[in-house]
């Protein structure tokens, strides 16, 4: 590799996610553009660019209407007060919104559009609930036509989860017993304070029980989803999707608010301005797969990822594949043979929750933040997308 070639390398510089909130928890208050505005503005602040030499915003974001609506991404980069001259653009790639969004970032500067940009993603779930830009009360009609289903069967999230654990054998004690897992790995996370370094606080306004603002505020500085549970807690609880199903809320991922922001450039822009390559963004994909089982996206993303780069899964330092539902995760390990141990080692959207345009970029911060921690080499970050999609990155810490 030439001189010229490792500096059109794409580097991570900062990754900075806010706490994740609870549903209608002290997040539920702020406004979804000025949550995504504090993120920016603190990738921002943290790496100490200037924010004239970012050249374009890309940012994730799943349910674009009302609040979400209007390009989220440029109005909340404006809303930080950041230079106008900066292009935003919001994408939809169902659950793996702001990685694919980083993704896109990747694609900009390492084909030489750009030479830095941000990556980033938002959702607002208890202002802007899932589904809401498809809700047929909007008057707009329905997504799906009826040609689709002269080709696919129309199926749930939860009904491909469902199908994932018969396909692969995977039982309740089985999903519970990952539910559990991602609680205690999650707790302890934050009892040893490896979350503090990533999270930027959010000032927020205190809701009264009309759900208006009572005028006073707080500032959120942890993750609200992770709960103190057991097994047997754990077995009391309903299945979601079918009255012998193996999924249910204390195994799947949580309804959540949050953004996350990612600082990009190539290794030489770095250099020039002085700034610390943290990481190397070795590749990135995007793969389609059977919209009926819907969510193994994460199997075939990393064999890709693995074979193209001619590595193997013993490779690979730590995991992030996000906990949609457990039959996620554990189809995928089974699958490929890969280490739980090293996946989701900080807990995942099961503990920690799940703010659908943000989750992409909190994987990725949590992995590059992972691999500093422990002095990994290579991180992979995966997540299945409504549809039938299966986003991958893999970094390799600098």
């Amino acid at each position: 590799m030439t001189t010229q070639e490792r500096g059109r390398d794409v580097v991570i510089v900062e990754a900075v996610r806010t706490p994740v909130g609870r549903r209608n928890g002290s997040l539920a208050g702020v406004h979804p553009a000025d949550l995504l505005s504090t993120a920016l503005s603190a990738v921002i602040a943290r790496s100490g660019v200037d924010p004239e030499a970012i050249e374009q915003v890309v940012g994730g974001c799943v349910s674009q209407v009302g609040e979400q609506s209007f390009n989220i991404t440029r109005t909340a980069w404006l809303s930080a007060g950041l230079p106008l001259t900066t292009a935003a653009t919001s994408v939809d790639t169902q659950c793996g919104s702001s990685q694919q969004a980083t993704g896109l970032a990747y694609s900009l500067i390492a084909s030489g559009v750009v030479d830095t940009a941000v990556a980033c993603g938002v959702e607002a779930m208890s202002r802007v609930p899932i589904g809401s830009n498809s809700s047929r009360r909007l008057g707009l009609g329905v997504p799906i036509p009826s040609s689709y289903f002269e080709n696919y069967e129309f199926t749930s999230q939860f009904e491909g989860a469902e199908r994932i654990a018969e396909r692969w054998g995977i039982t309740r004690e089985d999903t519970d017993h990952l539910g559990l897992s991602s609680q205690e790995r999650a707790a302890a996370a934050r009892a040893e304070g490896r979350f503090e370094p990533q999270i930027v606080p959010v000032e927020a306004p205190v809701l009264g029980e009309d759900g208006e603002p009572t005028g006073d505020t707080l500032t959120l500085t942890q993750d609200e989803g992770i709960r103190d549970t057991s097994l047997e807690r754990l077995a009391t609880l309903k299945p979601v999707a079918r009255d012998n199903g193996v999924h249910t809320a204390g195994n799947s991922s949580q309804i959540s608010d949050g953004a996350s922001a990612l600082l990009m450039m190539t290794a030489s822009r770095a250099e020039a301005l002085g700034l610390r390559a943290r990481a190397r963004v070795v590749d990135t994909c995007l793969v389609g797969v059977d919209p009926v089982l819907m969510l193994t996206g994460p199997i075939d993303a990393t064999r890709r990822l693995l074979e193209r780069n001619q590595l193997a899964i013993s490779d690979i330092d730590t995991f992030e594949i996000n906990e949609a539902f457990a039959s996620v995760v554990l189809a995928w390990a089974r699958e490929l043979g890969a280490d739980l141990d090293r996946t989701n080692p900080n807990g995942g959207a099961i503990a920690l929750g799940h703010p659908l345009g943000a989750t992409g970029g909190v994987l990725l911060t949590k992995a590059l933040h992972e691999l500093e921690r422990t002095n990994g080499r290579f991180g992979l970050v995966s997540m299945c997308c409504g549809g039938g999609l299966g986003t991958g990155t893999l970094i390799e810490r600098l």
